[in-house]
């Protein structure tokens, strides 16, 4: 009633709407709260005459400021427009993350809408961690989080802490357009370059909660440490199996084990004469056996979302009795499980499968080096009640990887590092992690199984987050086909590639010298990979549909399809709620815990190279901007930048399709995967930044 009052004329005043609704007394009180909440969700605004008006009828934009380290932003549109830019002035007025409602005011030098800060709807900066200074007296907070560029001034008391030291500070009064926000201490974390001080500092920038609840700590230590009689009820008994659980050296929650045997001639599904299939079962740890939903347990996992993996640290999705314990696979101990329980052909096509809830008792807890080693023909490294296991894991394996080969699925050979640490936690060494067939046989185990989650809750029409990999995007497709031709070469599909026209060219490219750069760039085409209620299929691994289903320990998004496929086999229906929601939500926490870990590493880089000042070295440049170039260094496996003022007496012109930056005068050219040697000149570890200059 009241969107139509106002969509049929002009703004009204607050008593003029209550007059057209013909409301008694008593209900101008609840349009007052109505009001206020349409004003808090940014439906309605108040002009300057104080008059209501519906906001998308002033033109005006809802969306959420993102801040950026030199004092302007944008606001990213809630309507998913292309986003404005917030010029230094109008930030004045917010912190990064604010909800907004803006104005467009024209548009900034490079042709892009500017808008000013009309109202803001919510504000999410209640605490910011950062380095207390001290100038003339006047004590302020330097963020942390260089997308808030205020510093905060410091008033009241709290715990005493000195200049340098690292606080928290809780916002006491937001900023405004002629005032700084104004804070004061509540947590003092200690010295900058304390061990673990990195952590500290990225649990607080990026809001990732890190201490349980006292009821969710209750819940979890009220279950017994193993399985009960009442718990084994109505599960398949699969302790007599010799599951085995494969991970790395450092891992402490085993959320999946497998089997593998073969199927005899005349049980076997395959199709084809003469060839043998497998039957491979995949136990996952039935954590919604304890974590049910509404409970204190519940509500702490949804709010992480997942566990977040820091060098030397975890913060887990669930308390350490369940994470590490109860719910973990750990060898020769029962344990409650969902198996899904498949039939593969020789060729790697999944037949048929089921689910059920069972129990199971881990023979072996084994390592990707071991079961690498052993498949290399080191047979003592694995235990000899297991060999037959692992012997037609790795067959199976063989089947699978051939079948995802003729799928189409996209396989990017990515470099991925490891930390090694000294006493006082910090690096001492950066090396490569080689991924070996140890890695590829459980991939393609958990993939198996994901998959027929995914299949078993659409056979049941049951709703669940789909995990969803869209292809490239119009414009990435037609950067990427500009930037192929260059060189010769020629993405397949038309207007429409698929999975395979990518894995047919990363086929065709493999033994090119600047394979690196071409890889690199086909994998930038490509989108984020989400959580979604709505099945878009997965792209990079050419599934029609996908879940996530084999790590419920450490993502919720696997809790909630467990839970589904109980309830289907129970013959129920399981609502969680908005699963939309659900999906926004899971996929906003793994982006957190992603850049949190990535802040994490890249000030421990930073304080690694710290010594190395003046050292030259050989690189490779891995990404190109308008301000320059950042090259990633052979063998130290650390990226830095040489900006552009610092690559020779000339204007360079950036060439974002080409990845590429262009001198104008000498046609000098720094691209994407070009080799380059440069010499060390800068570490700054509040800002985690690494300077280069070219070493020539």
């Amino acid at each position: 009633m009241v969107d139509a009052l106002l969509k049929a004329g002009v703004p009204l005043e607050q008593a003029e709407l209550a007059s057209k609704l013909n409301l008694p007394p008593a209900g101008r009180a609840t349009l007052a709260g109505l009001l206020a909440n349409l004003e808090h969700e940014g439906r309605v605004i108040r002009n300057r005459r104080g008059a209501i008006c519906l906001t998308d009828r002033a033109h005006l934009i809802k969306g959420r400021v993102h801040g950026h380290a030199d004092g302007f932003g944008f606001l990213i549109r809630d309507d998913g427009e292309a986003d404005c830019f917030i010029g230094p002035r109008q930030m004045q007025k917010v912190m990064h993350g604010d909800k907004v409602v803006a104005r467009e005011a024209g548009t900034d030098r490079r042709g892009r809408s500017e808008v000013v800060i009309v109202e803001v709807l919510e504000r999410v900066n209640s605490t910011v961690v950062g380095r207390l200074r001290s100038e003339n007296g006047i004590l302020s907070v330097e963020p942390e989080d260089k997308r808030i560029s205020q510093p905060l001034l410091v008033t009241g008391e709290g715990p005493a802490a000195e200049p340098g030291q690292v606080v928290v500070a809780q916002v006491l009064a937001q900023p405004s357009a002629h005032a700084q926000p104004v804070a004061r201490i509540v947590e003092v974390l200690g010295n900058y370059a304390d061990p673990g001080m990195e952590i500290e500092i990225a649990l607080r920038k990026h809001h990732l909660p890190y201490v349980f609840s006292v009821d969710a700590e209750v819940e979890a230590n009220q279950f017994p440490h193993a399985p009960t009689a009442k718990d084994m009820q109505g599960r398949k008994d699969l302790r007599g199996l010799p599951f085995v659980t494969i991970d790395s050296e450092t891992a402490r929650d085993f959320d999946d084990a497998v089997y593998c045997e073969a199927i005899a001639r005349g049980e076997r599904t395959d199709a084809r004469r003469g060839s043998q299939g497998f039957r491979l079962v995949v136990a996952i740890a039935d954590v919604s056996h304890y974590v049910k939903p509404g409970g204190a347990l519940d509500a702490e996992a949804l709010l992480r979302g997942n566990s977040v993996y820091f060098p030397r640290r975890v913060i887990p999705m669930l308390p350490e009795a369940l994470s590490n314990g109860l719910c973990s696979l750990n060898p020769n101990v029962d344990r409650l499980c969902v198996a899904c329980d498949m039939r593969i052909g020789a060729r790697g096509r999944i037949d048929s499968f089921e689910f059920y809830p069972a129990a199971i008792k881990s023979r072996a807890r084994l390592t990707y080096t071991r079961v690498a080693a052993f498949l290399a023909g080191d047979r003592a490294v694995v235990p000899a009640e297991v060999v037959d296991n692992v012997e037609r894991l790795k067959r199976v394996y063989d089947a699978l990887a051939q079948a995802r080969e003729r799928r189409g699925a996209i396989d990017f050979e990515t470099v991925e590092t490891e930390l090694e640490f000294d006493d006082r936690g910090k690096i001492q060494r950066i090396h490569k992690v080689e991924r070996n067939e140890a890695h590829r046989l459980i991939e393609e185990c958990m993939l198996a199984a994901n998959v027929c989650a995914s299949v078993f809750l659409r056979r049941h029409r049951h709703q669940m987050l789909y995990r969803v990999h869209e292809g490239p995007t119009e414009e990435k497709r037609a950067a990427l086909r500009e930037f192929l031709a260059e060189f010769g070469l020629q993405l397949g599909g038309g207007d429409d590639p698929k999975a395979g026209d990518y894995a047919s060219l990363l086929g065709r490219i493999k033994d090119r010298p600047d394979v690196q750069l071409l890889q690199t760039v086909l994998l930038r085409s490509l989108q984020q990979a989400v959580y979604s209620p709505d099945n878009e299929g997965h792209f990079g691994l050419a599934y029609e549909s996908y879940t996530h289903f084999t790590s419920p320990i450490r993502r919720y998004p696997d809790l909630l399809v467990h839970r589904a496929i109980k309830s289907v086999l129970a013959k129920g229906r399981y609502a969680p709620g908005d699963w939309a929601a659900l999906g926004a939500h899971c996929s906003m926490t793994e982006r957190r815990a992603d850049d949190a870990t990535r802040d994490v590493v890249s000030w421990l880089k930073c304080f690694y190279m710290r010594d190395r000042i003046g050292e030259s070295f050989n690189g490779t440049i891995g990404a190109v901007t308008g301000f320059g170039i950042f090259v990633a260094l052979d063998d130290v496996y650390v990226e830095g930048l040489v900006h552009v003022s610092e690559l020779g007496r000339d204007y360079f012109n950036f060439d974002p399709a080409r990845h590429l930056l262009l001198g104008s005068r000498t046609g000098r050219r720094f691209r994407l995967g070009d080799r380059l040697r440069v010499k060390l000149v800068r570490v700054d570890l509040e800002r985690m930044r690494i300077d280069f200059l070219l070493d020539e």
